[in-house]
Order: structure tokens, then sequence, then C-alpha cells
């Protein structure tokens, strides 16, 4: 898309819904919604959001599954020149106290009701410790001291929309925390923008088809496919969230062109045999990403689609997709690459010395390019920490480059494990210790040890019915030729591992519990 750099969200809606009114802009459990009834629904709540009096500049909190109410908001926000603060589903009052007051968000959209609470009067009841939070908004029935989402898009007065820049800010993204505290990172719609349109054109994504996305959109793995979606005028298909019984016939009626989903959504249905070709007749390509993808299993899915790939992708908070494999690429760089890097988008490898590693050395991934952030939301010095002398941003990945330019992702920096003064990356020994029966998921993490100074506890989620020994690991690595000094040395078997919304293991979480 060649003026992708100079576009706004709402530019992008607005074009579609003058050419093509009625090509489909979301599918979803409630229905489809054309591109004109959006652009519609979008106006008015933009309108009832400034008469509540949101500004340009506000930051609006949404904390909303991948519904039609999300992308009306999301829309409606940016289109007033709000910046959408995303929340996590799972996140409650602890969580979002502490994000809401870090962001200073001015208002708030979340449901009336999700499982056994009401995120929204959770939200209301941490309104006397957040005075900047002026409004929650309640998606769904109604909830005592909340505006009604359903009244906003009932307003009937046109919005005063401003007129917006590509250099606007849009989005404040968290990173995920999965071994620290979540950090603020705003960004401009020039850079998301311009790498999901030129992204979407290397995908060969376009009008008419339909882009599934399992992981949330308040996560930017969601929000990538979201803006592929609104540059090139494809269709969304929303799925509010994971459920194993529903997610098989959901894909046989939706029909997805392309899937956007981790591992772990596709893992328990090829274990069990569940999932056929049928499933996957008219998908394209299934992009795996969010956690280490197992070669097997993207052989597996591979396997499966008659008429489609398997592709991975890499990506940051702070960036976007960093790289992404194509169909055209070979196979077995799609199945075990993390793909080449998006365009425009630089990459390095660099030792601990801070030399650059030339084709396969492995070392802390940088980036560069129009998509990175500029700086981290009032933290001075974790920017200045983040980024290099000559303006590389230090990913904190462990990584190959090959020489044709492929990505491999072998750990984080700080996932390395120092055993009396010998360092390893658990992440290979994970490899093979998930190939056991019994392990649903596992992942290394330190200890401390008086005499080491670390050592390596295995925590593991079981399958049903499972059993594992700290033995029966050791004889899988010994057999796998693992070096004994990076054998796990203590065991704990724990219900279900903490993840993120998307997945990854937090290992952070992780170190606490077993402390």
């Amino acid at each position: 898309m060649e003026n992708a750099t100079q576009d706004t969200l709402w530019r992008w809606l607005e074009r579609h819904a003058q050419d093509t009114p009625e090509a489909a802009a979301t599918i979803g459990p409630t229905g489809t919604t054309t591109y004109g009834d959006l652009a519609g629904e979008v106006r008015a709540v933009a309108a009832g959001l400034q008469g509540l009096g949101l500004k340009k500049g506000d930051v609006v909190a949404v904390q909303l599954p991948n519904v039609e109410a999300y992308v009306v908001a999301f829309l409606a926000v940016t289109a007033c020149g709000g910046i959408v603060q995303t929340l996590h589903m799972p996140y409650r009052q602890a969580e979002l106290g502490h994000l809401l007051g870090h962001s200073k968000a001015r208002m708030a959209i979340g449901l009336s009701t999700f499982k056994d609470i009401s995120p929204a009067a959770e939200m209301l009841r941490l309104g006397a410790d957040l005075p900047r939070l002026e409004r929650v908004i309640a998606v769904g029935g109604p909830v005592e001291g909340a505006v009604s989402f359903g009244d906003l898009l009932q307003t009937q007065s046109a919005p005063d929309l401003p007129d917006l820049t590509p250099d606007d800010p849009f989005l404040l993204l968290y990173t995920s925390g999965t071994t620290a505290s979540p950090k603020g990172v705003p960004h401009a719609y020039r850079g998301f923008l311009g790498n999901a349109a030129r992204s979407a054109e290397q995908l060969g994504i376009a009008r008419g088809e339909t882009m599934l996305s399992v992981a949330p959109y308040t996560h930017l793995y969601g929000l990538f496919v979201m803006h592929m979606c609104l540059a090139t005028g494809a269709t969304q298909g929303l799925l509010p969230g994971f459920d194993p019984q529903a997610f098989l016939p959901l894909l046989s009626e939706m029909k997805p062109t392309g899937i956007f989903a981790a591992p772990a959504h596709f893992a328990p249905f090829c274990a069990a045999g569940k999932i056929g070709p049928d499933h996957l007749a008219a998908t394209r390509f299934t992009c795996l990403s969010g956690s280490t993808v197992p070669p097997a299993l993207a052989e597996q899915v591979d396997d499966l689609m008659e008429n489609g790939d398997v592709i991975q992708l890499w990506g940051m908070s702070e960036l976007q997709a960093g790289t992404f494999g194509r169909t055209s690429d070979p196979r077995q760089s799609r199945l075990t690459t993390a793909g080449r890097a998006s365009e425009a988008t630089e990459l390095r490898v660099v030792s601990g010395e801070g030399d650059v590693l030339p084709a396969g050395g492995e070392g802390e991934l940088q980036v560069r390019g129009p998509s990175v952030f500029a700086g981290y939301l009032d933290n001075a010095a974790e920017t200045d920490a983040a980024f290099t002398g000559d303006g590389w941003f230090r990913t904190g990945d462990l990584a190959v480059l090959d020489g044709d330019g492929f990505l491999t992702l072998t750990g984080r920096v700080k996932e390395i494990i120092n055993r009396g003064g010998v360092k390893y990356n658990p992440v290979d020994v994970e490899a093979h210790i998930l190939k056991l029966d019994a392990v649903e998921a596992c992942a290394i993490v330190p200890y401390p040890d008086p005499d080491l100074g670390e050592r390596g506890c295995l925590c593991v989620q079981l399958r049903d019915g499972g059993s594992l020994t700290l033995e029966a690991v050791a004889d899988q690595l010994n057999a796998a030729g693992i070096a004994k000094y990076k054998w796990p040395e203590r065991l704990e078997i724990i219900e279900a591992l903490p993840q993120t919304p998307t997945r990854k293991i937090m290992r952070g979480t992780l170190k606490q519990m077993i402390a």
C-alpha cells in the first residue's frame, strides 16, 4: 500500500466504507457487519465519546475480548484523536489499578459481565484511587455509575473529528511482564500502520478474505491482524475467547483464509488427532507465534492444510511484526524459523561483548526500523537501557540469523541460567522435555543456591492422567545427549503454569511461586 505511512485508521475505514460499503468488515457470533455499517457505528460512538468530554490526546483504556464492540471502540477513540490503552481480559483490580494509574487514563471501557465478575464495576471501584479516571463505559447490561456503550451507539449527532496526522499517537501497549514489571509502549500511526500494510501486501491479504486472530486484540499480535484487515479491506473473523469445544466447529463454519494463533491453540487437537484437513480446507496460511513453535507441531499443521502453509512470526510490543514467514519460503524455513525481517526492518545479532556476529552466530537480537517505538512512557532509564548508542533496539531475545536472513529464536537473555559460572539457555532442554507424553507445558527457571549461585527448577503442567519424576526427565535428557549440567535439579508439578494472554509462560511469576 503506497500511502500506508500517510494514513490513519479512520482514513482506512472511511475509504472502505465509501468504496465497498457492502463488503464484510467483521464476522462473528453476532453476525456480519459491513464496512458501511461499521463506519456508521464508529461515527456514533465517536460523537458519544466527545459528548462525554473525550479530547485529542486523552487515554481511553479498553478491556474487551475480540468482539465487534472492541473494534468499534478502538476506531471511535482513535478517530477522536484519543489513545487506546489495551488491557488484557484476565486483569483484575491489582493489575488494573497499576496500569490505569500509570497511563493516566481518562476513560475506561469494559464488559458488564465476564465470567463471575463485572470488569466495569471493578473499574468503577478503582475510581477513588484514580482521580484522572472520569468515566467508565460498560458493554452489555447496565452497571450502576457506568455509561452504557449501547447508548453511545445510539448517538444521533455527528462527531467533530480532528484532522489527524500519521505522527499522532494512537496506541499505548504494555509489555507482557513475563520477567519484569510491564512498561508502557506508546505508538504513533506511522510505524504500526505502515508495518501492517506492508506486511499484508507481502502475505497477499486481500479484500474478500477472512483473517481469524485467535490471539486477543488487546495484544500486538491480534492488533496486527486487525490493522492488516483494515489496510486491505479484508474481513476480521471475531473470536471472543478460545473455547476448545467450539474452536474446530468455528473453523469449519467461518472458513478463514488466514489464521493467527499460538502453538498452544493447536497442540491439543493435533496430539489427540481431532483436527483434520476439512477444518482447514479454506485456509491459505496459518501463522503460529507467541511462544516457541515445536517443529513437529508446525509440520503436523502444515500437513493438514492441503491448500495452505504454516508460517511463523516474531514480534514485540515495541515494534509489532519484526519478522514473519512467507508462503513462498522453503518449507524447512517456514517450519523451523520465525521467517525473515518485515519490509524496512533491519536485524542484527550481537555478542555479549557488543560485536556484531556473522550468520550462524548466537547472541542478542537487535532491531531498527520505522515501526520501532521511540521510548517507554515516563521511563527514561529503561528507554536509555533499551537502545544502543547507534540507535538499535535491544530486544532481549537470544537468536541466530542464517545466511538467508531467516531468524531462529533461542531464548531470552534474562532466561539464561548461571550454574556455578557456567551459563546455559534452558529453552533447548525444555524442547526435549516437551516430548514426554505426560508433559503438557514446562519451563525451567533458576532458583538460588548457596554453592553454585543458581540451579534449574523444572516446572511442569501435566496432561490429564499424567505423572512425572525427575528420574524420567533425566533419562530423557540423557538419551538426547544433553550435557548433565543443563539437567534440572528440582521438579515442581504445577496445576496450571502462569501464562500471559498470548500463552507465554510467565517465568518471573514462576520464580516467585517456587521461591
